[in-house]
């Protein structure tokens, strides 16, 4: 049988190559640049696949769908866009295509996607388009690397299936939990985030699935856990490869049975949560050293989402600049710009922080730069870190004997050792950016390379007040 197949490109020179290339799988092509032309055709013909740009003359490709599949319902449509944005592949997905290509895409990659959508050729369901919703998310980026990203956050939000988020330290894990859970069908109930590396070990279950009056000392009323905080809704467990084996037992048999009971309790109560985890580790090293189950692992991988480091993006890196220039607008520091030369030195910097690391950079150099244009004159000032290695090295050095002596002096049982350091040093270290900044929390905030909000919340944590800054 041969398959006809209408396709609405209004750039000529990739339409030919597209028809050429369906033509040559032995497909019967109409090809148009318009929307009224599309449906005209529709109203004419019976076709098995549509092939649709989004920017086209005379209308968007992408906002009619709803009224097509409902005239189409068994139609399945690719969309094609140069709009690489996180808000247009939500779009499409939402309007009930079947698939979704940014510009350019691989041709093989396109015939596979329409032989696949001719063969399942079933009614997408579709829900209603939240362009605005998608866009004020802060994922930025339209390089290849970021299209994938896009690609993988649109098949999972129909569904409830476990999410595993991979990616180096400061990529933008949580941003893509987020942005999972605000444009799924779960955005009206609880988001709740917990970060297993912050939680003292004895203290996970409790924090997770919370206790009884009882259950332990210091327990002297029923806490609620953080599985039933976010019931109804996602629960995003990050740095899951940080939880303690005690804890991942526990957790395994929640995911199997979808219940949880209260330390301390033996009633099991019956939750609904869609879990997103994440990690910077590698699971292949924590399975082999013993130190994450095997099982467990399966269970939160059914979908996993790998986020690629700033270098392997640094295209998206002007486009960065200028979402986090804007928000240090909105944080109330100055309006700047950086010029075409110094965004290029910046794309050409290896960013280990990744994301994280470019944010506070650009706050900082706002921050600080008394001009309007940010220029190459300014960027290296504000670089001089990196020219000062041989004093970072040696105050690196002086730091690890610090802890040594310290723990020497201290013994600290394993997996306690993170929060006794962060306990000792923490307090001194907020109390001394305080003091750098004349009190000014936002200032001190952004020496520290933290949010303002963590910053209060650390300082009323350590009881923190201006009386200890004399």
């Amino acid at each position: 049988m041969t398959h006809s197949i209408l396709l609405v490109e209004d750039d000529m020179a990739i339409g030919e190559v597209i028809v050429a290339a369906l033509e040559a799988e032995g497909y019967t092509i109409d090809h148009c640049v318009s929307v009224a032309a599309r449906d005209r055709l529709l109203a004419e013909n019976r076709y098995s696949a549509l092939l649709t740009d989004v920017m086209l003359n005379d209308g968007d490709g992408i906002s009619s769908l709803t009224h097509i599949l409902d005239d189409h319902g068994d139609l399945p449509v690719i969309v094609l866009s140069a709009q690489n944005t996180l808000d247009t592949a939500v779009r499409a997905n939402d309007a009930g295509a079947f698939e979704y290509f940014p510009k350019p895409f691989d041709l093989d990659e396109l015939i596979n996607a329409v032989a696949k959508a001719i063969a399942n050729r079933k009614k997408s369901a579709h829900a209603e388009v939240i362009p605005e919703q998608a866009d004020a998310l802060p994922l930025v980026g339209r390089s290849p690397a970021m299209q994938n990203v896009y690609r993988m956050i649109t098949r999972v939000l129909r569904n409830d299936l476990s999410v595993l988020i991979l990616g180096e330290s400061g990529t933008g894990k949580e941003l893509v939990a987020e942005a999972i859970h605000e444009l799924g069908h779960r955005k009206t109930e609880p988001f709740v985030a917990v970060n297993m590396a912050a939680i003292p070990s004895e203290l996970i279950e409790s924090e997770l699935f919370g206790h009884e009056k009882g259950a332990f000392t210091g327990a002297v009323q029923q806490s609620v856990g953080k599985f039933e905080q976010a019931n109804g809704g996602t629960l995003f467990l990050d740095e899951i490869g940080d939880m303690p084996m005690h804890a991942q037992t526990r957790l395994l048999r929640t995911l199997q049975t979808g219940r949880i009971s209260r330390v301390g309790g033996n009633r099991e109560i019956e939750l609904d949560v869609r879990i997103v985890t994440a990690t910077n580790k590698s699971f292949a090293e924590l399975i082999e050293k013993g130190k994450f189950r095997e099982d467990l692992y399966y269970r939160i991988n059914v979908v996993p989402i790998e986020l690629p480091p700033l270098r392997d993006r640094a295209s998206d890196i002007p486009a960065l600049v200028e979402h986090f220039l804007a928000l240090a607008v909105h944080e109330g520091l100055p309006r700047r710009s950086f010029s075409a030369d110094a965004l290029s030195i910046l794309q050409r910097q290896k960013w280990r922080g990744n994301v994280r690391e470019l944010r506070n950079f650009v706050y900082r150099t706002v921050a600080l730069s008394r001009d309007d244009l940010i220029g190459t004159d300014t960027l290296g000032e504000m670089q001089n870190d990196k020219n000062e290695s041989s004093q970072n090295d040696a105050f690196g050095a002086n730091f690890i004997d610090a802890i040594q002596q310290f723990l020497n002096e201290n013994p600290v049982a394993d997996g306690q050792v993170y929060n006794k350091l962060l306990a000792q040093f923490e307090r001194p270290l907020l109390i001394h950016a305080l003091a750098q900044n004349n009190g000014n929390q936002l200032k001190a905030a952004q020496f520290l390379g933290i949010n303002r909000n963590t910053l209060r919340k650390k300082l009323s944590e350590h009881a923190i007040a201006m009386d200890d800054l004399r």
